[in-house]
């Protein structure tokens, strides 16, 4: 299975908002295809930008790494979200914060078991089969899942 690389504009755009039919649009573009959902904050998660900075890493050197990022943050919060995927090279990503003004109905959209703690990431497969990271993603657990999803 090759990746295809998502339609990216050359600098870093503004998120798109994240509201309850968010990821059925995320999973329809992805539709027969792996990809990484990655929930962050760039204000409440220090442990955030330890894996996005392996995302960063990673996405060096895989261009067609499927990923999609969605802070947990607010509209208000684009410019942070903006600059702090930049400094961590995910400028290009598929780049979503939420936006609904009683966030619990978004985690339950994502997933009902998910009270909320950051960092959160699910492993989709090409049959959107997915496995749920609490914490952060290890460098071993991505670069197997990437090597299943190839």
């Amino acid at each position: 299975l090759i990746l295809m690389a998502w339609a990216a504009p050359a600098g870093a755009a503004e998120p798109k908002a994240f509201t309850a039919t968010s990821l059925a649009a995320i999973q329809a573009k992805y539709a027969g295809r792996p990809f990484i959902l990655s929930l962050w904050s760039v204000n409440w998660c220090g442990h955030c930008i330890t894996e996005l900075t392996l995302l960063g890493q990673v996405a060096k050197t895989r261009k067609q790494l499927p990923l999609v990022l969605v802070s947990t943050d607010t509209p208000e919060s684009s410019v942070a979200i903006e600059q702090t995927q930049k400094r961590l090279g995910l400028a290009q990503v598929d780049s979503w914060v939420f936006d609904d003004d009683i966030p619990e109905r978004l985690r339950q959209a994502i997933d009902p078991s998910w009270h909320g703690e950051l960092p959160r990431t699910y492993l989709y497969d090409a049959h959107h089969q997915r496995e749920a990271v609490a914490g952060v993603l290890s460098e071993v657990r991505l670069r197997a899942w990437l090597e299943r999803n190839r």
